[in-house]
């Protein structure tokens, strides 16, 4: 008799827990913090910046996203013994002080973060994060912080953009959780794209983590199960309604006029109740147009690979629509490439010279000009910098000395600030076929600085 497999155990599974959260990251991190230890550099104070250097193709804005899960993620962050054994074991530290045990052993978050508000537009080279804090320190969170950022605002960033193109009367679905990334990215998914301006989720955990009541319709595999067992596709529709009275309807799976046709004979009878049909699959502007003709004042909802692009298309084409569902295209897709680079060590302000890949140096601030409910421009600078008049800076303290300064924002007023910040952008900023990328004023101060960095650096390279 074969023996019985075993179950995996906790540390084999791949979960993400609080407590895994030490061992996220990428092991140059870990290394890098131990070189730092070793020449006795672990406590000088360093600044790191997150923001990209360019957009997806076609993205004239980003929308920063991610915060809350950044702010959770340094609050819990911590090694637990058996994980300070797993990395002793592997021998790759062999090498460095034995104080860096006792250095991730007693670790907490000790720096600041400062950043722009969740649902806040931004453009290239402006900063959605800084992390201040002892250089070890700064530099282990940086794989994790990049992780939920980019991502989140990648898709907080779509959703906002398919709202913007949807208009505010649509209703839009969030049908992502089998395309996402992995389980967890799911979650993220969900969240994002209710914060960028969608208005549900079928994501049954994230909706119940959100304060939100999941929504969805149903699969063509239910219809083709109805046919096979019991002979037609209102089978189908009678069972489901039966259960769930006047829920949406999928109409797609055989002839969606067909279907339409029949359900607005069962509504002209009083025999059913009907909130919606979804059509999935074929030419969306002629098919809603003909299930319009029988269900005048039932909700149409089209899905299927469906993208900012699209729905653009559609309306200029004439579908009869009133939701999306949108899926694999706003969670997937080209990336929010932001980086963590570091920008001041001990008090100096440090620079990259890469080709194509140079940053500014210094702890910057974003300075943003409103006026008359519009954007009128926005300046970086450093830090220290004064705002000019009418100017407001946006990397606000979120987190100082390791304790955090402020309460974290709805989901309702991420997605109203989102919806503002958009529509306050030049209309060929939100243009998503020939789309304007402004240009972000540098101030005199930071453009000395990056001079005299430069300069610098040029005489000190080997």
């Amino acid at each position: 008799m074969a023996s019985p497999i075993a179950p995996l155990t906790d540390a084999q599974r791949l979960t993400v827990r609080p407590e895994d959260y030490g061992l996220l990251t990428d092991l140059y991190q870990l290394t890098m913090s131990a070189c730092y230890l070793g020449e006795g550099l672990e406590t000088e104070r360093a600044s790191f910046e997150v923001f990209a250097r360019k957009f997806p193709p076609g993205f004239g804005y980003a929308i920063a996203f991610g915060l809350e899960t950044a702010i959770e993620y340094l609050e819990n962050l911590h090694f637990t013994p058996n994980q300070l054994q797993e990395l002793q074991e592997t021998g790759i530290f062999s090498q460095t002080s034995d104080r860096i045990w006792q250095l991730l052993q007693n670790f907490r978050f000790q720096g600041d973060v400062w950043a722009i508000p969740e649902g806040t537009v931004v453009f290239p080279h402006e900063p959605l994060l800084r992390i201040e804090a002892p250089l070890w320190q700064a530099q282990l969170v940086e794989s994790y912080l990049l992780n939920v950022i980019n991502y989140q605002t990648l898709v907080g960033t779509r959703a906002a953009r398919i709202r913007d193109v949807a208009g505010d009367r649509a209703l839009l679905l969030e049908f992502g959780t089998r395309r996402a990334f992995s389980p967890q990215a799911s979650l993220y998914a969900a969240r994002a794209a209710l914060a960028g301006g969608f208005d549900s989720t079928s994501n049954v955990l994230g909706a119940f983590k959100l304060g939100r009541k999941p929504t969805g319709t149903m699969a063509h595999a239910l219809i083709q199960a109805f046919v096979a067992m019991e002979g037609s596709e209102a089978h189908a529709f009678t069972a489901f309604h039966y259960h769930f009275p006047g829920a949406p309807l999928l109409i797609d799976t055989y002839d969606t006029v067909a279907a339409a046709r029949y359900l607005a004979n069962r509504l002209q009878g009083g025999e059913i109740e009907l909130q919606g049909v979804r059509i999935d699959s074929g030419d969306l502007v002629a098919l809603s147009k003909d299930v319009r003709s029988h269900l005048r004042d039932i909700p149409i909802f089209g899905s299927g690979d469906i993208d900012e692009w699209e729905i653009a298309r559609l309306l200029a084409e004439g579908a009869c629509l009133d939701g999306y569902g949108v899926g694999t295209k706003l969670v997937t897709g080209e990336p929010f490439n932001g980086v963590y680079k570091l920008v001041e060590v001990d008090g100096v302000p440090v620079m990259k010279k890469s080709s194509g890949k140079s940053t500014y140096p210094g702890r910057k601030q974003i300075f943003r000009r409103i006026e008359g409910g519009q954007w009128q421009g926005d300046r970086l600078g450093l830090a220290d910098e004064s705002p000019e008049p009418g100017e407001e800076p946006l990397l606000q303290p979120i987190i100082l000395n390791g304790d955090r300064q402020q309460p974290l924002d709805s989901l309702e007023t991420l997605s109203k600030r989102t919806r503002d910040n958009v529509m306050q952008l030049p209309a060929d900023v939100r243009d998503i076929h020939q789309t304007q990328i402004p240009q972000v004023e540098i101030s005199p101060a930071l453009t000395q600085l990056r001079d005299r960095v430069s300069q610098t650096l040029t005489q000190s390279s080997v």
